[in-house]
């Protein structure tokens, strides 16, 4: 059964399309596998099995009739739980939002329905995501799979955990400063920070406005960038709920094209240590990429220690302008990563040299 769910997105839904896999029986796998792990895991904090167990029957049915059936059609994949899935809770780790249950269907998600994707549930997060780890005083610490006293990343580090773990064929998690990187580099799997505004951040909690809009998106994830390549595709397109959307069509470069354009890598920003492990896995990409034809040269952008620091302006303090808001007078309930990053924000000096507490 485990064999199913560590099938490629595209091969499952090849397959079911040319009925030699179930949707009933792949969703029944991945519910088992499911059972079995999440116990150690903590991935999912809510799953739905009978929702999904009637989504790969009326899949099934679809098959059976003959009807056009979507790129994703059977496919069982996971949403990170700061986006709204009808009738599942979106409470993006926070006791200030527990209970909360999502009225209606986010765009992306609408999307996934309509391409055939079946959601078996929500995953984890770390208190309004503020983290590069998974925990939170709701549902706790997710755990990486690959060694369970180590952290699955954060902030869409349930996400990661099921996919990698073979829960989740594919998924969406939410990026404004490495919440998709992070954990897809922790867990092995794939992970796509996109343009903001290309995939609508629409319904996704804590809302993409204002200067954080500039940084904060949505993006596909999965354990191959074929799978990742089909979520983005699906998901894709503009949205009026987005502030950043614009209808500009994705135009993809020919095989030709991609070989005439120069990739550049670093090993390190001459800031943080890197270990040899890492170092050895971005030269053997580099080097497989050579092998297959591309113009690959070392290179470092100038300015990155001033990109970190512009970074925590977007992200540190634009973040922190919108959620402080919501949690004043409720300190007692936040966890205390989130206090942290709070006091830090408040102490930081903004352009005009006064604090956030003084104005």
């Amino acid at each position: 059964m485990s064999e199913l769910t560590f099938l490629p997105a595209v091969s499952m839904a090849e397959q079911i399309r040319q009925k030699k896999l179930s949707p009933v029986e792949l969703v029944e796998a991945h519910l088992a596998r499911i059972e079995k792990l999440n116990p150690k895991l903590n991935a999912f904090v809510q799953l739905d099995a009978d929702g999904a167990r009637r989504q790969a029957r009326a899949a099934e049915e679809a098959v059976t009739r003959g009807e056009k059936l979507g790129p994703l059609h059977g496919v069982p994949i996971s949403i990170k739980s700061s986006i709204e899935v009808t009738g599942m809770k979106c409470e993006a780790g926070s006791k200030l939002r527990a209970g909360f249950v999502a009225a209606k269907d986010a765009p992306l998600i609408s999307r996934l329905r309509n391409a055939g994707a079946i959601i078996l549930g929500t995953t984890n997060t770390p208190e309004l995501l503020m983290a590069w780890e998974t925990d939170n005083l709701l549902y706790g610490r997710t755990n990486n799979p690959w060694d369970l006293s180590r952290t699955a990343g954060g902030s869409s580090g349930g996400e990661a955990a099921a996919i990698a773990a073979g829960c989740s064929a594919g998924g969406v998690g939410s990026d404004g400063g490495g919440s998709i990187r992070v954990p897809a580099h922790f867990s092995g799997i794939c992970g796509l920070k996109t343009t903001p505004g290309r995939i609508p951040a629409t319904g996704h909690f804590p809302t993409s406005v204002g200067p954080f809009a500039l940084i904060g998106v949505v993006g596909p994830m999965a354990r191959t960038v074929s799978d990742l390549k089909v979520l983005f595709e699906v998901m894709q397109g503009p949205d009026d709920g987005d502030p950043s959307a614009a209808p500009v069509p994705v135009r993809w470069p020919s095989s030709s094209d991609l070989k005439k354009r120069r990739i550049g890598y670093f090993e390190d920003d001459e800031r943080t240590p890197v270990t040899a492990e890492t170092r050895t896995a971005v030269r053997t990409a580099a080097e497989a990429l050579k092998h297959a034809g591309f113009r690959v040269e070392p290179f470092r952008p100038e300015g990155l220690e001033q990109a970190r620091q512009l970074w925590w302006r977007f992200f540190g303090i634009a973040g922190g302008m919108l959620l402080q808001p919501m949690t004043k007078g409720r300190e007692a309930e936040l966890s205390p990563i989130l206090k942290q990053h709070l006091s830090w924000v408040a102490a930081e000096p903004s352009h005009t040299g006064q604090t956030l507490l003084d104005t």
